[in-house]
């Protein structure tokens, strides 16, 4: 790794924990940045995985005041987190490579979709008044979809955090805020799991990892102080860019 490259890289960590933070999307940052500079895809998933997680710690802290009350609400939540993103990093790990070479081209395309639609899913649900508790079937409802995310999040990662405020705010919690509070817990819980299990069983570049570590966790520092104050147009517009540049670089690579 040259000085350069690990200059850019530790930026884009910075830009992928201040987006994590505020929208969720950071990876697609990170990997298309990674792909670039040549790491292979499996690589750079992992390595990226690995170093974004103190940026989530640092985010997830960074809102702990919406967070207050909250923590009955994650002691159901975090079990189906954390065992969706056990089993996308084992489907990670244990599908051959060329497996992922197909499949992350439709990963980063529905998650392009997802930051696309989410502006108009969030002026629908602050329309809608508080919820009461949830019923048996919302319950179960909210259990599996944030399990499916969460495998997925194992998987990839990237706008994990935009299906998961989708989620709680459709099912559950109707403070758009609170929301993304709780995700950034839940999308840290995946995010670590599929970590742990990375570190044991695959070879992630410990100098990717460093670099993406060191500039997340000042973004998620960033990301929950000055986020409510960007233009979260303009963080989509960024999303939507790089996202396409990595459709474009993998299939002409």
């Amino acid at each position: 790794m040259t000085v350069l490259d690990a200059v850019l890289i530790t930026l884009t960590g910075l830009a992928a924990g201040t987006i994590n933070t505020v929208v969720g999307s950071g990876s697609l940052i990170t990997f298309p940045a990674l792909l670039a500079l040549g790491y292979p895809p499996l690589v750079a998933n992992v390595s990226n995985n690995i170093g974004l997680v103190p940026g989530g710690v640092s985010g997830a802290w960074g809102y702990r005041r919406e967070l207050a009350g909250m923590r009955p609400l994650l002691l159901r939540l975090v079990p189906w987190s954390a065992a969706g993103g056990l089993l996308g990093a084992v489907l990670l790990l244990v599908l051959p490579t060329s497996v992922f070479d197909a499949v992350v081209v439709v990963l980063i395309g529905i998650a392009l979709v997802l930051v696309l639609v989410q502006p108009r899913l969030s002026v629908r649900l602050r329309g809608r008044g508080p919820l009461a508790a949830p019923s048996r079937g919302r319950a179960a409802a909210l259990s599996l979809g944030l399990f499916a995310a969460s495998v997925y999040g194992g998987y990839f990662g990237a706008a994990q955090g935009v299906v998961y405020v989708a989620l709680l705010s459709l099912l559950l919690i109707d403070d758009l805020q609170v929301a993304n509070g709780v995700k950034n817990v839940l999308a840290t819980v995946v995010n670590g799991v599929a970590a742990v299990t990375f570190i044991l069983f695959a070879h992630p570049d410990w100098a990717v990892v460093g670099c993406i570590a060191l500039g997340s966790t000042l973004g998620g520092v960033l990301g929950a102080r000055m986020g409510r104050r960007l233009s979260p147009a303009v963080l989509r517009g960024v999303i939507v860019v790089v996202g396409v540049a990595a459709i474009v670089n993998i299939v002409l690579r």
